[in-house]
């Protein structure tokens, strides 16, 4: 039986498998922004066929991270300045409301796991594992605030956060900075403090926006 004689369950389990896999390349740096892709290509490299690739394609349209221009086809969506300081001020909006609500609602278990969190980030020795870390601490955040449309819209913001290219933690001091910054928010969450929580978090994504300007910068330089 050929893939395209799947029955439908199997056919949208592909099309994920497709999805999640791009999703990694493009975060793994492995499908840089403005890479022209195909459906052909990508369903060679996955070993697919068309029909689900072609259903992933499709849904990473529709959130934006692959773009379509005349005559130059499909290719990773860029963001431009005015498009990540936009990003970054939504994330300040979710990423406070989460911990605001965290700081209400966490179980002890959740609060446990966010300290565990941390520890294997402050352990970590390269900006590509911190990075993973650091994802793994705002996906955990995320579910101790126990709201489910929250969580929608925080897995939304974070697809279109792939597109930002390199780390931050890459930079002078980022790595140790976020550390406290982190602790900041347990802190609150620990004490029941939903609008301290609010602040911290907030303050956190303020700064990482400042870091990613700077990265920019750097980029920039490094083109001239």
């Amino acid at each position: 039986m050929t893939n395209t004689d799947l029955p439908n369950d199997d056919k949208m389990s592909r099309a994920e498998q497709a999805y999640q896999q791009i999703l990694d390349d493009i975060r793994e740096g492995r499908l840089k922004p403005g890479h022209r892709i195909t459906e052909l290509d990508i369903a060679a490299s996955l070993k697919m066929s068309r029909t689900p690739v072609r259903e992933a394609l499709r849904r990473l349209e529709i959130a934006g991270l692959i773009s379509t221009a005349p005559y130059s086809g499909m290719q990773i969506a860029r963001l431009g300045y005015q498009e990540v300081m936009e990003l970054y001020d939504m994330r300040v909006v979710l990423e406070s409301t989460a911990s605001k609500l965290a700081a209400k609602h966490a179980s002890d278990a959740e609060i446990y796991s966010l300290n565990e969190i941390m520890k294997r980030y402050e352990a970590a020795t390269t900006a590509v594992e911190q990075a993973r870390h650091n994802r793994v601490f705002h996906n955990a955040l995320a579910y101790a605030a126990h709201n489910r449309y929250l969580l929608k819209s925080l897995n939304s913001m974070r697809d279109s956060m792939i597109l930002l290219g390199k780390t931050t933690f890459e930079l002078p001091n980022r790595a140790e900075q976020v550390v406290q910054e982190h602790r900041d928010i347990i802190n609150a969450i620990i004490e029941r403090n939903p609008e301290r929580a609010a602040e911290a978090a907030a303050h956190h994504i303020r700064e990482a926006q400042k870091a990613r300007i700077a990265l920019m910068g750097e980029e920039i330089d490094q083109e001239i």
